[in-house]
């Protein structure tokens, strides 16, 4: 028998949104859906890699959104903080019923339900072979959770940032509403920068521009993916120099 391929990457940093963890419903977290990630988490996890994980908080509650609606900005992104925090602990459930070490850590202190972010303390359970499932951004306003992404990532030296999507890569302009958008393979961030290509935010993209942190965008939706990224298979778009 052949051997198992060997991970690209030891140590990598997965970027979900919170709608991702809504599945078919309109709102919320569908247990279905944090169960499949689990699975595909534990089978990474299997092959030695390292996972960090960020996960969005658009299912519950957008700041921005509400920012727009009147609401006072920073009093919104708090608000948005603290339903990432519900998300990531939802997904803390569903890794632990798979049989995967997990621990929170929070931007923002609520010792009854995670711990705080420490940065070496995040390290040493990577270490440990545990999930580190960091919640509530960076902890401040004006900042979305793809830059918290990009911070936390630089800050435990992930070997890349894995951007989990509804699409399987990045396109030149909007797959569904122009057909004759072309899939990228591999795209710089300055390209990603001045042609606006919604990826992550301008401030994620020159973290990771500034401090040569690679991207790899690919479909969340198909199973298996996160497998195939780790072993370094042709899958999605990579965003580098």
């Amino acid at each position: 028998m052949s051997e198992p391929a060997a991970p690209a990457y030891s140590r990598i940093l997965l970027k979900l949104s919170g709608e991702a963890l809504m599945g078919d419903q309109t709102y919320g977290v569908d247990p279905a859906v944090t169960t499949r990630i689990a699975h595909e988490v534990a089978a990474i996890q299997a092959l030695g890699v390292q996972t960090a994980i960020v996960i969005g908080g658009g299912n519950i509650f957008r700041g921005l959104a509400a920012s727009a609606r009147g609401m006072d900005r920073s009093t919104a992104d708090y608000m948005g903080m603290l339903a990432t925090v519900i998300n990531s602990l939802a997904l803390q459930d569903a890794l632990e019923r798979n049989g995967v070490p997990t621990r929170v850590l929070t931007a923002i202190e609520m010792r009854a339900v995670a711990e705080p972010f420490i940065r070496r303390r995040a390290m040493r359970h990577l270490e440990k072979g545990r999930v580190v499932v960091f919640a509530a951004g960076t902890g401040n306003p004006y900042f979305t959770t793809d830059t918290a992404a990009a911070l936390r990532a630089m800050e435990i030296r992930a070997d890349v940032i894995l951007k989990a999507t509804k699409v399987d890569g990045i396109y030149s302009a909007d797959p569904v509403k122009d057909l004759s958008a072309r899939r990228y393979e591999r795209i710089s961030y300055l390209d990603v920068l001045q042609q606006q290509l919604q990826v992550m935010d301008t401030t994620a993209i020159s973290l990771c521009m500034d401090n040569a942190l690679p991207i790899v965008v690919f479909n969340m939706n198909e199973a298996g993916n996160i497998g195939r990224v780790v072993k370094g298979e042709p899958v999605g778009t990579l965003v580098s120099a």
